[in-house]
């Protein structure tokens, strides 16, 4: 007994030795993943009372940072979350001639829900617009020439060939194609299965799964977010019902598809007949927050504009588990990112200098959930000055010593340039997205900002040495699983030396006399660049 008395002071200080080796930043980037992605936050899924207990951790973080609070509720921005699914299945009448001819459920077509109108029916002539594209900097408007007002407008699925990968992924959006379709006074829109997405996931495979859940935000009017509530998505048509659809019209189905095989422009016009389509949907409500904290300005002239900082606290909760476990941690997936932006709040308070512009740091919920929280700060930031600009830090993968960084949106305003200067002072590259086929662009927080018309960025290590092979290991063995946690091989040091740059580029952009802008001509500053100015 005397030998174990005696050994035990040694087993509690062998941990100790080994936390004592990460030098000091390290070791408080290591606390908040430790603490985030802790198996007792059960994987801090949005609107959870584990994901409160993230969220009071982080606000009590940013105290002890130097922050204020900058939420409608101390630290705590509230999010009132709106999931919803389609009801029941629908019932679609196609009536031509005085002929009803029946659309099947699961063959014809597939309803969507739409949560803004929980009953919804829409009923009148159809017009075809092919892919729904307005694409200026490409010469490209599918409407040129059509009266789409008051109509049901059928778009085809997915986009050309030849347009650039972040374009693609935004206008190939059906709620984008549904945007465009409001905007010129449609009051419906359905989807047409395109040869492309029949052969990755046919209607017919679809259809069991119609109902899936999706999530949106609560407005300060009560009423569920959609990008287009005066003319929704009422549902996808597949080839089947497609067919009844063209049938007798001056457009003919076969030139549609013959079309989308050589890559040619589309036919587009009005279709025979009138359709009525309709859509019940269930939706329930539930509650969350983001966590925001604000670093004021030292500049008169420039403190009531603000830079945000953003990182998404919420995972995926429990799910299935793998080898005996199912809580799917998210130490990269975000513990690391929301770990970052502390440190960066930190590292300002260690500087003893204040920014000049104004600082937002802001911890989103329910990104896994489509964004969500960041679409919803991105419309109300509680702040009367402009957001001029996000950094948004999202999965950095730090299993492995960095020698560049991917800065995704970069290219597309002045942060490309502020990164890239920041990235040298730590000997790094920032180099070109190394799987723009992932459209990793259109999937992080920093895409609501981008909507919102604010100069946006997402940071992540990069390619260079041991990254391109790290990254595959884990977005393929670790990624959305249980295996993301701190059994993770983490480099402390990388991580360290990720934040500096975080800090030396958020740094420079509150400081700097110039405003943060879109590149001239580009495409998303086109779309969206009028918005953000206020």
């Amino acid at each position: 007994m005397l030998r174990s008395l005696l050994l035990l002071p040694l087993l509690v200080l062998a941990p100790l030795a080994q936390a004592q080796q990460l030098a000091p930043e390290q070791a408080a980037l290591k606390a908040h993943v430790q603490f985030l992605a802790a198996d007792a936050l059960r994987g801090r899924e949005a609107g959870t009372h584990e994901y409160d207990i993230a969220a009071q951790y982080v606000a009590a973080q940013m105290l002890g940072a130097g922050l204020k609070p900058a939420g409608e509720e101390g630290w705590l921005q509230p999010v009132g979350l709106v999931t919803y699914r389609p009801a029941a299945r629908a019932k679609w009448t196609l009536m031509r001639g005085g002929t009803a001819i029946p659309l099947q459920f699961g063959i014809d077509f597939v309803n969507s829900g739409i949560p803004t109108t929980p009953d919804f029916t829409a009923e009148g002539q159809v017009v075809f617009a092919g892919y729904g594209l307005v694409y200026p900097e490409g010469k490209r408007d599918d409407y040129r020439g059509l009266d789409v007002r008051g109509k049901i407008v059928a778009i085809y699925a997915g986009v050309p060939e030849g347009l650039p990968g972040e374009v693609a992924a935004h206008l190939g959006d059906d709620d984008q194609k549904a945007r465009l379709a409001q905007a010129r006074g449609a009051k419906a829109v359905i989807i047409i299965e395109s040869l492309e997405r029949r052969a990755e996931f046919p209607l017919e495979a679809m259809a069991p799964y119609y109902d899936y859940e999706r999530t949106t935000w609560v407005g300060h009017d009560g009423k569920a977010h959609i990008v287009a509530p005066g003319a929704p998505v009422v549902g996808t048509m597949g080839q089947a019902g497609a067919e009844k659809l063209f049938a007798g019209s001056r457009i003919k189905w076969r030139d549609v598809l013959a079309a989308e095989r050589r890559g040619t422009r589309m036919p587009t016009g009005p279709l025979v007949g009138v359709l009525k389509a309709t859509a019940s949907t269930r939706v329930a409500t539930a509650r969350s927050s983001n966590v925001v904290g604000m670093l004021e300005g030292s500049d008169p002239a420039l403190r009531n504009q603000y830079v945000v900082v953003s990182a998404h606290l919420d995972h995926v909760g429990v799910g299935e588990p793998e080898k005996g476990d199912d809580i799917y941690n998210g130490a990269l997936d975000n513990a690391a990112g929301v770990a970052t932006m502390l440190e960066v709040a930190r590292a300002f308070e260690a500087s003893g200098k204040r920014p000049r512009r104004s600082i937002l740091f802001v911890a989103a919920t329910a990104e896994e959930k489509g964004l969500v929280g960041s679409s919803y700060f991105a419309a109300h930031p509680g702040v009367t000055g402009p957001l001029v600009a996000d950094v948004n830090l999202d999965m950095p993968i730090l299993t492995f010593t960095m020698q560049d960084l991917v800065v995704l949106g970069g290219e597309r305003s002045s942060l490309g340039a502020t990164y890239a200067a920041a990235a040298a002072t730590e000997g790094l590259k920032v180099v070109p997205d190394p799987s723009p086929e992932e459209m990793f662009f259109v999937r992080s927080d920093h895409y609501s900002f981008v909507q919102a018309g604010i100069p946006a960025v997402s940071i992540d290590s990069g390619p260079g040495g041991p990254g391109a092979a790290a990254q595959q290991d884990f977005l393929a063995n670790h990624y959305h699983k249980p295996s993301d946690d701190l059994s993770l091989p983490i480099d402390w040091a990388a991580a360290a030396k990720f934040t500096r740059v975080n800090y030396a580029a958020v740094r420079a952009l509150a400081d700097s006399d110039a405003r943060p802008s879109w590149n001239k001509g580009d495409f998303f500053g086109a779309q969206f660049g009028g918005h953000g100015a206020r």
